[in-house]
């Protein structure tokens, strides 16, 4: 695989991807799987809007940085509803569909959209210095559920879903106008 960044963002996707299967398929393993796949997502999600959605947009995909990004807010809101809900209630199930719906979307257009245009718009090397990059940005994020977010990434997302004024904003005015950002 090496480390070109496209290929190693499909191979979490694949990754979370499993994931989803034995968490919908085998109930008893939901309990100790949730917070994997949860701390996964949240760094690869993290890892993205840190090192790539910057890069890709600079390589003109900037209209498809904005949706992704908006796609990966509504993500964190409903992988922190899902971790706050009781793997063995009967609400689980409906809430993880929601999730690995929303997840799948993503992945779909992410595929087919931002990652090809970056195939296309940036060198091997290029790609191959994303990837250390996400590489680091993920291992740093490890470990985070969602939810747990610092100022600087909620600016990272705001410029990435295309919200001006955000440094101006406090931590909570900017949460809620990017959760807004989310259902659009």
């Amino acid at each position: 695989m090496g480390d070109d960044v496209v290929d190693l963002i499909m191979s979490d996707h694949r990754e979370l991807e499993r994931l989803f299967d034995t968490l919908e398929n085998e109930p008893d393993k939901r309990a100790a799987l949730l917070p994997v796949m949860t701390t996964l997502l949240t760094a690869h999600s993290r890892a993205e809007e840190s090192e790539v959605y910057p890069a890709a947009r600079e390589a003109g995909g900037e209209d498809d940085v904005q949706h992704s990004q908006q796609e990966h807010l509504l993500a964190d809101q409903l992988a922190e509803k899902l971790a706050a809900t009781d793997p063995d209630s009967d609400a689980f199930p409906a809430a993880l569909k929601e999730l690995v719906d929303a997840v799948k979307h993503h992945v779909e257009e992410e595929e087919t959209t931002v990652l090809p245009g970056m195939r296309e718009r940036l060198d091997d090397a290029r790609r191959a210095e994303l990837g250390q990059a996400f590489l680091s940005a993920r291992e740093e994020h490890l470990g985070q559920q969602p939810g747990e977010v610092s100022k600087a990434e909620l600016n990272q997302q705001a410029a990435n879903a295309g919200i001006s004024g955000a440094s101006s904003m406090s931590k909570s005015e900017l949460k809620s106008e990017l959760e807004d950002a989310a259902e659009e």
